[in-house]
């Protein structure tokens, strides 16, 4: 089988997706566009090179690897659908991306806002500290391996997503030698960390915080920070020379300064702990640098100081008692005004009803009204016991006794009526004596 990539036919059939067009090619393969023969899901289907899957054992570990990727459940990383092995082709399946890649944006930028570039290193981060929680170290970060994408839910309406997971792991050993050969190196050297670049294998996720720091310099300088054409000049520097600081190349704040020199340190245990803790840092940095471009942007006026506003304490309604005391005077008066007097039967008192609700403005109390009688409904309670009163007897046909209708209400006693005074017998005289004249007969 032939070095080159094989190239697939349109409507060729890999698993169940049939090939639609060839999306691009690389040094590890071809990427096709493809779809779902029964689903009609739109995917990119990698195939990789065809001297890499003739050993047997980089084609299974191309496999561990992807079954890896697909245990990592982050928005950041590409989703892998299928992976196989079909007629002397490894493949793997993954989401469609939709966007376009880091490299293409420096390409057409030169270089990042400082906001923009600490915003896409943080997503980065966080994804890469799924992946390593997984035992996942991608060891071949750049530019050409983020994507970004738009996603409204995320910080700045896009998000990155990593890319080619587990590729560089298949170049371990000697296969690093030919791929060397043919400009497939285990990652790229303007991004390897000095433990990649001596070949070491026993690298670890401080190899990612390495490489993310590389490429967070390229994004802020608009140049990685090593710049040299030749691979060993490349390599030599990872190893023995001290990274300059950004704010050589662009007005940066000390902090980014620090978050990326610690990233570069040569050596593994003073970087930082895991991609977590770099977030953080970028997480802080990034909120300085927001409120610093804002105040470049909107510069503030100069203004005199406003004056404290003191808040009045609110006034006291001072004529409410005022007005409830006037208003129980004028009940009171009404009440004396309208009570029988003399022999009359005292009238119950009632219980005047409330007073209306006090006017907003304190005003003089009205005059008295004219006495009246007032109408008013009584409160109901429960009334004592009455007693019946005592029936009169019945006087002599020319003796005519007046009662006055008794006056009583359930709230007062009605009073006991007198009884009336028996009058004195009549006085009779004995008439004379008359003279029967007959009876002598």
């Amino acid at each position: 089988m032939s070095d080159q990539a094989i190239t697939l036919e349109p409507d060729a059939q890999i698993a169940q997706y049939r090939v639609i067009s060839k999306l691009g090619q690389g040094g590890m393969g071809a990427v096709y566009l493809a779809e779902h023969t029964l689903l009609g899901r739109k995917a990119a289907l990698k195939i990789l090179h065809p001297s890499l899957t003739q050993r047997e054992d980089i084609v299974e570990r191309f496999f561990n690897e992807a079954r890896a990727a697909t245990s990592i459940a982050d928005p950041g990383i590409v989703q892998i659908f299928d992976f196989g092995y079909q007629d002397d082709l490894a493949y793997i399946v993954m989401e469609l991306l939709e966007g376009e890649s880091l490299d293409a944006r420096l390409s057409r930028l030169g270089q990042l806002p400082i906001s923009d570039a600490l915003r896409l290193a943080r997503q980065m981060s966080l994804s890469l500290y799924a992946a390593h929680r997984h035992r996942v170290v991608h060891r071949d970060l750049k530019p050409e391996n983020v994507f970004i994408v738009p996603d409204p839910e995320a910080s700045g309406g896009e998000r990155t997503k990593i890319l080619d997971f587990g590729i560089a792991k298949l170049t371990d050993g000697e296969q690093n030698h030919k791929r060397t050969q043919t400009g497939m190196m285990m990652g790229t050297p303007i991004y390897m960390s000095p433990e990649q670049c001596r070949g070491s294998g026993t690298l670890d996720h401080r190899s990612d915080i390495y490489s993310l720091g590389c490429l967070l310099f390229h994004l802020l300088a608009g140049r990685p920070p090593f710049d040299y054409e030749n691979g060993g000049e490349l390599i030599a520097a990872h190893l023995k020379e001290p990274a300059p600081p950004p704010s050589q190349f662009v007005a940066v704040s000390p902090t980014i300064d620090s978050i990326v020199g610690r990233c570069l340190e040569k050596v593994p245990d003073q970087r930082f702990e895991s991609m977590r803790e770099l977030a953080s840092a970028l997480d802080a940095a990034m909120r300085g640098v927001t409120g610093a471009e804002l105040a470049r942007m909107t510069p503030l006026p100069t203004m005199s100081p406003v004056p404290a506003i003191t808040v009045p304490p609110p006034r006291r309604r001072w004529w409410i008692p005022i007005a409830t005391a006037a208003v129980i005077a004028v009940g009171a008066i009404v009440v004396v005004a309208v009570m029988p007097h003399g022999d009359k039967a005292a009238a119950p008192i009632q219980t005047a009803p409330p007073p209306p609700p006090p006017t907003p403005t304190p005003t003089p109390a009205p005059p008295p009204p004219v006495a009246q009688p007032a109408i008013v409904q009584p409160v109901p309670v429960t009334p004592p016991p009455i007693a019946e009163p005592e029936q009169p007897k019945p006087a002599p046909a020319h003796t005519v006794v007046r009662h006055r209708p008794s006056l009583g209400s359930a709230a007062t006693p009605v009073p006991q009526p007198t009884p009336p005074q028996k009058p004195p017998p009549p006085t009779t005289s004995t008439p004379p004596a008359v003279v029967d004249p007959y009876s002598d007969r």
